[in-house]
């Protein structure tokens, strides 16, 4: 498995991964969402079907001067290529606001169901680190549901030392907090 950037390469494979989650969240993988001269734009998954509307939305992900929504951080992302298809997605993001150091973390990532349970998200996030280094950051903070024990074991693999575990003001949920040294 191998970390990338987005690329249009894996147009058709990210589309079938997207589907294969059904609506559920997709952690690393950012909100399709962006601001141009004041205004929020949304790309829409019948515009991603097209070549040049996926070459856009790829543009905007690997661009790291892309206009931000409000509140929202730097991030770098990253894709998990296997085999030439789309695994999962990666996103490192820079700093931490008030809601990612509660919930979110430096670090997000999801695996898509089809990819799940062969050690992709163990070695993305063991190949994220070197870039979190060189960003300037010392250590990073990840974070997953108490109930997602195979998210939990991919942070501990990585090094990740529970600090403590808090209720998330979004909904309530449990989420642990992990430091990874640098």
């Amino acid at each position: 498995m191998r970390l990338i950037p987005p690329t249009t390469r894996l147009h058709r494979s990210y589309l079938g991964g997207v589907d294969e989650f059904a609506g559920a969240r997709r952690d690393g993988d950012g909100l399709w969402q962006w601001v141009e001269d004041g205004v929020t734009h949304e790309i829409t998954r019948e515009e991603m079907e097209s070549e040049d509307g996926f070459a856009r939305f790829v543009a905007r992900r690997t661009d790291p001067d892309r206009d931000l929504l409000p509140g929202w951080v730097p991030c770098t992302f990253f894709w998990m290529e296997q085999d030439g298809e789309y695994a999962g997605s990666l996103a490192l993001r820079h700093e931490l606001t008030e809601f990612l150091a509660a919930e979110g973390g430096h670090i997000g990532y999801s695996v898509r169901p089809s990819a799940r349970r062969r050690g992709h998200a163990t070695e993305a996030l063991r190949q994220s680190l070197p870039h979190a280094r060189a960003l300037g950051l010392d250590r990073v903070l990840v974070t997953c549901d108490e109930t997602n024990i195979a998210s939990a074991r991919t942070i501990e693999a990585n090094g990740g030392v529970l600090a403590k575990t808090v209720e998330a003001a979004s909904d309530g949920r449990l989420v642990r907090h992990y430091w990874i040294a640098l």
